[in-house]
């Protein structure tokens, strides 16, 4: 296979992913009705982070298949932040977040330095959404409203993304950040699978 068609599978096989990604974690939180393990906190930045991303790509007129995923991706955490809210019973606040989201996506373009100093902070927002996922874990010993297959199928976009950046466009702030990326989602994941493989183990030992 050549780097062209490579690149073309890379490009469409993470934007056909992302068009599912969140969809396990949506259905396994909306069968349990519970956000245990789930941090909203991470959403929240997680979704700062993508709104940065894809305004930064937009702005300097990047190839579309380079960042197509992202709005999806952000209608996606839209959908589970308003789940969390909901079986939170703190719904009211979406407005607030929204006012808040919207507002500033409005303000990163007012200037070129504003964007390009929030895409400078993007690495470090989208990684602290990853260590907020790991803290809840962590206190909650809890995996079981976590989808491991979400968090499989977002580090294989990374890693996909990591590629298609070095063949096409080659700006180092996003090879970085989708290098970081791809390490925390492994480290999630890990962390996802290790707490329901002791959770199985002790339902086993109780049986």
């Amino acid at each position: 296979m050549n780097s062209e068609k490579l690149l073309h599978v890379a490009n469409f096989s993470t934007l056909f992913v992302c068009m599912v990604l969140k969809f396990p974690q949506i259905f396994v939180l909306i069968r349990a009705k519970s956000t245990t393990g789930i941090s909203i906190n991470s959403l929240l930045l997680e979704l700062t982070g993508f709104i940065v991303f894809v305004t930064y790509q937009m702005y300097y007129d990047y190839p579309p298949p380079t960042y197509l995923e992202y709005p999806i991706l952000i209608v996606q955490d839209v959908i589970l932040l308003l789940l969390i809210l909901h079986y939170n019973g703190s719904l009211k606040q979406s407005l607030i977040y929204a006012i808040v989201f919207l507002g500033g996506w409005q303000l990163l373009t007012v200037e070129k330095w504003i964007i390009d100093l929030a895409m400078s902070l993007c690495t470090f927002i989208s990684a602290g959404s990853k260590f907020a996922q790991l803290q809840c874990l962590w206190q909650s010993k809890d995996s079981g409203q976590v989808s491991a297959l979400s968090w499989a199928m977002a580090t294989y976009t990374c890693f996909a993304r990591i590629y298609t950046t070095t063949v096409t466009t080659g700006d180092m702030q996003v090879l970085v950040r989708f290098i970081i990326m791809t390490v925390l989602n492994s480290w999630v994941l890990a962390t996802v699978l290790h707490y329901k493989k002791h959770a199985g183990d002790v339902q086993k030992k109780q049986e």
